[in-house]
């Protein structure tokens, strides 16, 4: 029998604070090799417009596909040693591009002759892999254009204090990044969401650029992009809309500040800054090099991994495990975790005891009993239909609280990428 009843209150998880913020960042030397991910698979029959051999520069885009608008931007000079296949989660398919390094950086020019030549309008054709990863919905034409550009100043997951790491040391870069955001896409609305810890530090941010700063709360989910646009924007997205279809672009801190960067230096920055969370949850600040292999990080500050441990990508939430020491730091990586094998939670194949807490607990009010019925079943199309699987923000609260430890946050993402992928095979039938 259950001890808690089911009309306890809700457990409430907080966010990092500005106040627990390491003051300063751990930088990681330049490795002897990197790696590049690039979202297209390597498929044999498509001509590359790259090969082992090459040399690259720092700053330079490195573009295989020539047909498409797909890139990486090298972090380090050196020379191109493997053109690899690598498979991601949910079936997700990269072309890996690894680079032996040299010494030193021989800069490329690029980006700045592009500037030079065309207007800081120019940019938006660098910036789609620089720290951060700005949405390149912003700088691209839509059925539904932008109007409005919310720059997040809070993690989306437990643990992590990057964006706001980033935000209280480079205010200038902020703004700066803010300005150049507003001449490329022509958006002129303004938001930043951060805790009210921050708010002292963002206060220049505000002044100087005229921005609208809005406190978020700070218990978790409430920075996720479908929260904040019901808390603080005033319009939820209905579940068969996305925040984009309501002229609302989320990009974070860190990304703002990259491109403020990139603007008044003339060169990309290449190297990122993110949260390393140790196995007794201490935590630092670290920068490294883009495609920096984890290993290098773990060296670095003496961490030994012992069988059954797990390293996460991202936060305790929703953050994804990665399988392989090699694995590249990337322009996304917020958060890296290491977790003690006797500290991982179990999953189980139990049947679901009715118990409510994934209700109760849900921001979104979705009856997930109900739902991972389905989703167990493979049933998504009804899961879909019947139990509002669309309206799930994927904050993972479900699967912490679930009795059973029903992984039921896996579920609900992979139910996702499955209904995807047939939307997707039958458009491509259909054409």
């Amino acid at each position: 029998m259950l001890n808690t009843s089911f009309f306890a209150k809700k457990p409430r998880f907080e966010y990092e604070t500005g106040g627990s913020t390491p003051a300063e960042s751990e930088s990681i030397p330049m490795p002897d090799r990197a790696t590049f991910f690039l979202k297209k698979p390597l498929d044999g029959k498509t001509a590359i417009s790259i090969k082992i051999g090459d040399r690259v520069k720092t700053g330079q885009k490195i573009c295989p596909f020539p047909e498409t608008d797909i890139y990486a931007i090298s972090s380090v000079t050196g020379t191109i040693s493997s053109i690899t296949q690598y498979t991601g989660d949910y079936g997700q398919v990269y072309t890996a591009v690894s680079v032996i390094t040299e010494d030193k950086d021989d800069f490329d020019d690029g980006f700045a002759a592009a500037i030079d030549a065309e207007g800081i309008e120019a940019a938006k054709a660098y910036l789609g892999a620089i720290p951060g990863v700005p949405a390149t919905d912003i700088f691209s034409s839509t059925d539904s254009p932008i109007d409005t550009i919310v720059i997040c100043g809070v993690e989306k997951d437990l643990l992590m204090a990057t964006n706001q790491f980033v935000l209280k040391t480079n205010v200038a870069f902020m703004n700066a990044g803010i300005s150049a955001l507003k001449k490329i896409t022509g958006v002129h609305k303004v938001v930043i969401a951060l805790p009210q810890s921050l708010m002292a530090d963002a206060g220049g941010v505000g002044g100087a650029s005229g921005v609208e700063l809005r406190v978020i709360d700070t218990a978790y989910p409430a920075a996720l992009p479908r929260m904040i646009m019901k808390n603080i924007i005033g319009k939820p997205v209905p579940a068969d809309k996305t925040c984009e279809d309501l002229g609302v672009s989320f990009v974070t801190a860190e990304a703002v500040v990259s491109i403020g960067r990139a603007v008044q230096e003339r060169k990309l920055p290449v190297t990122k800054t993110f949260t390393l969370i140790n196995k007794d949850m201490s935590k630092r600040m670290v920068s490294a090099r883009i495609g920096t292999p984890m290993s290098d990080i773990f060296k670095a500050f003496d961490i030994t991994l012992l069988e059954k441990d797990r390293v996460v990508v991202g936060g305790p939430m929703t953050g994804a495990a990665i399988y392989a020491e090699d694995h590249p730091v990337c322009p996304d990586t917020d958060a890296l975790m290491i977790q003690d094998s006797k500290d991982i939670p179990m999953v189980a194949d139990t049947p679901c005891i009715n118990c409510g807490e994934c209700v109760r607990i849900c921001p979104a009010d979705i009856p997930v009993n109900m739902l991972v019925r389905f989703l167990e079943a493979r049933q998504y199309e009804d899961a879909a239909d019947m139990y509002d699987l669309y309206s799930c923000v994927e904050c993972g609260l479900c699967s912490f609280v679930c009795v059973s430890k029903i992984p039921i946050f896996q579920y609900i993402r992979l139910a996702k990428y499955e209904l995807d992928r047939i939307r997707k095979e039958e458009e491509a039938a259909n054409v």
